[in-house]
């Protein structure tokens, strides 16, 4: 990889880039430790984690998908929380609370007690179990990485990241999330059934003893520094101008969307699915060992930035289409450019 490095930043940025050349292979080499297979899963969520933005995962019971968070996050040596939520849960048992404490002097005061969402990495598990009213304790920190508590405004240690969970099978008394709290996440990975081989191997490893522990790979500040790298990676305006005509194309009534769309949509992806489709492309090419973003790295992360912004209708479901078919459709029929 040839990222451009200017002469004011010096040794640190050139170690960053050489880190980061050699970043995918030492991570999935470590995790694979402990995880096997799903690395399309692994590498959506890398990407998601280079560009700073939060993740969605979705998946039957039973996959990993708590072990995998909490996996990298100790690669990173990050400080990790997990939440389970459950109907019952409040929004202060996420940010905090305040507590009436009594010093030595016997003189008692107001403290607040931080809750588990200060942290750097938080696995929201089966998010979609809790009311909306606690779901949206979560908005104002993914976007403003703050939270409002005790009438004070106090800033969430970088890097922050939440990563939640959902289970897509039982969904009876389960709240799915409002499409204002899902645009906040940059993907939503789709974790699926190993091959036949590879749960061989996890039922053989698994039942075979302890398992390894994995070592700290890089500290919170390289992945500051990555994101700072990934944003940096150059992008022609031709393919930016593609990763948004594939966005707006999603959206149905418009002058240019397709006839297909308006048939099986209800409501396109927005302006957040064009910034996270050049974000996640340039994270890829990073990651690929390439300086420059391409065609092929926009329809790379297509599926996980739109899979949860395209809202399908009655008439699609009725067709048997998938919002996986309608996003596979808009990837073959929005020119690319010259």
């Amino acid at each position: 990889m040839s990222l451009s490095v200017a002469p004011e930043h010096g040794d640190e940025e050139r170690r960053v880039v050489e880190l980061l050349r050699g970043a995918r292979t030492t991570i999935f080499s470590e995790l694979k430790k402990v995880i096997i297979g799903q690395e399309k899963v692994i590498e959506q969520l890398l990407l998601a984690l280079f560009s700073g933005g939060h993740c969605l995962i979705t998946g039957a019971p039973g996959l990993a998908k708590t072990l995998l968070v909490k996996s990298v996050s100790d690669l990173f040596h990050l400080k990790f929380n997990r939440i389970q939520f459950t109907p019952d849960l409040m929004p202060a048992d996420i940010t905090g609370t305040e507590i009436l404490e009594q010093d030595e002097d016997g003189q008692r005061k107001m403290v607040f007690v931080p809750g588990p969402i200060f942290a750097n990495v938080i696995l929201a598990d089966e998010i979609n179990r809790t009311p909306p009213k606690t779901q949206s304790a979560l908005l104002e920190a993914m976007q403003e990485k703050q939270v409002t508590a005790a009438g004070r405004r106090m800033p969430l240690e970088a890097p922050f990241f939440v990563l939640a969970t959902q289970n897509p099978i039982e969904m009876e008394g389960t709240y799915p999330l409002p499409e204002a709290q899902l645009d906040r996440f940059m993907f939503n990975v789709i974790v699926e059934y190993l091959p036949e081989d590879d749960e061989v191997a996890v039922v053989t490893k698994t039942t075979s003893g302890p398992q390894e522990e994995l070592k700290p790979l890089f500290a919170g500040t390289d992945l500051l520094s990555f994101k700072s790298v990934v944003q940096s990676v150059p992008i022609a305006e031709d393919v930016a101008r593609y990763a948004v005509r594939l966005a707006a194309a999603s959206r149905p009534g418009e002058a240019k969307t397709p006839a297909f769309i308006n048939d099986w949509v209800n409501w396109g992806a927005g302006l957040r699915a064009g910034q996270y489709l050049v974000l996640g492309a340039k994270a890829r090419a990073v990651l690929n060992g390439r300086s420059h973003v391409s065609i092929d790295d926009i329809k790379a992360v297509a599926h996980p930035v739109m899979r949860h912004r395209i809202l399908v209708n009655y008439r699609a479901e009725a067709d048997g289409i998938s919002v996986e078919k309608v996003i596979s459709r808009l990837i073959e029929e929005v020119p690319e450019p010259a």
